[in-house]
């Protein structure tokens, strides 16, 4: 893509200098496809009783029975141990379980191995948590993925990076980007006379022309503002198609994908037709879907099976995990059709993405001689962001 030597170009982690691990679960049951069937495992994790208990809650070293652990950020639940719990099921909230898979989780830190509390306190509705792809032998699809919810470590599949947050605080405050840098690029581009550039148009053009580097993701900067409107349009579109928080969208020329024949109540196998155009579940069938759609890939995975699989593949018997659908529910096509379309409509960017070349750059160098980088130390800590005290564990509250 763009002809900026590997030296020259700043890389993501001095551009969006605060990152975080994202959260690790430690154990598969308290995330879901659906919320009903996490609420039915919580049911049955605080009636048994003993060792049944423990088994069924599948202990790590990190958590057990008797971990005594804090509130998560911004939810109320219990913080007693969870040996005594008897109380409802915690509301579960959405999240990122994998690449372009939006599931449900039980928001209790005593269930989550590793839940990065920083991430919890800053992720609302106008949060965007960007998130590192690892490299593939052959990489195909995003580098980076943009998601609206807080991402969550894979039990399985392939791994992810860094989680970046576009805003330090609640609330859209304070823009995780290097100190001086939308005002150095507003002044650069002459976005107006004063104006510094939108956050979101320096994620946006993050999106699209992060490659990788020798030392992590880089991201060459243009310097011509006409190559950068082009980039910002191309990467606000992606924006909006990763985050899915706006209006449905639709395939051009009204080839929206349709359930052609009925997709069996315990699906168990899916396959591409390409002669067809044709998503094949056991005897279902939905088209049209686009080549590029089921060739989606990413970190060398493709996406849609994978999708499929992790809502379909069995689960031991007797544990919690075995709770879920009986049935293939009518939500869960109506997610797929919606992922197909979101598939096939960020394919269709990379013929443009591709076109976009940063002949005229604005290097690591330019932004060391501005004062923007390197950036201070306290820019890759997380902020103090509380209004609020925190309950701790026991019931205790948090000093902070």
């Amino acid at each position: 893509m763009p002809s900026v030597t590997p030296d020259d170009a700043p890389r993501l982690a001095d551009l969006m200098p605060w990152s975080v691990a994202p959260p690790r679960l430690g154990r598969g049951w308290p995330t879901a496809p659906d919320a009903v069937s996490l609420k039915a495992r919580w049911d049955a994790l605080v009636k048994a009783e003993g060792p049944d208990r423990e088994t069924l809650f599948v202990p790590t070293r990190s958590r057990t029975l008797t971990s005594a652990v804090a509130q998560l950020p911004g939810r109320s639940t219990g913080t007693g141990r969870l040996v005594r719990e008897s109380g409802p099921c915690p509301e579960p909230v959405r999240v990122l379980a994998a690449p372009f898979d939006e599931q449900w989780v039980i928001p209790d830190h005593r269930l989550i191995d590793s839940a990065r509390p920083e991430l919890w306190r800053v992720a609302d509705e106008r949060q965007v948590f960007v998130v590192e792809q690892t490299s593939a032998p052959e990489p195909s699809g995003p580098l980076l993925l943009a998601s609206s919810v807080l991402p969550l470590a894979p039990l399985h599949g392939p791994r992810i990076g860094g989680v970046h947050p576009l805003y330090r605080r609640p609330g859209a405050a304070e823009p995780n980007l290097a100190p001086g840098l939308t005002a150095y690029l507003g002044e650069h581009l002459r976005t107006g006379p004063v104006d510094p550039v939108d956050p979101v148009d320096v994620l946006a053009w993050i999106l699209v022309a992060a490659r990788p580097g020798p030392d992590g993701v880089e991201v060459p900067l243009a310097a011509d503002p006409d190559v950068w409107s082009r980039g910002v349009e191309l990467g606000r579109r992606a924006l909006w198609l990763m985050r899915r928080d706006g209006d449905r969208p639709k395939l051009p020329g009204g080839r929206r994908p349709y359930v052609r024949a009925p997709l069996p109540s315990r699906p168990v196998d899916v396959r591409y037709d390409r002669d067809a155009e044709s998503l094949v579940v056991d005897e279902g069938r939905i088209s049209p879907v686009p080549a590029e759609a089921w060739d989606f890939h990413v970190g060398g995975v493709r996406v849609l099976e994978e999708w499929f699989t992790r809502r379909t593949e069995p689960a031991e018997p007797g544990t919690l995990e075995a709770i879920r659908p009986t049935t293939w529910p009518q939500a869960w096509t109506s997610e797929l059709l919606e992922l197909i379309t979101v598939l096939a409509l960020l394919a269709e960017l990379r013929p443009r993405q591709a076109e976009l070349t940063v002949e005229n750059a604005i290097t690591t160098a330019d932004l060391r001689r501005a004062g923007v980088l390197p950036v201070p130390d306290s820019s890759r800590r997380p902020a103090s962001v509380l209004d609020h005290r925190e309950e701790g564990p026991e019931g205790q509250f948090t000093l902070l």
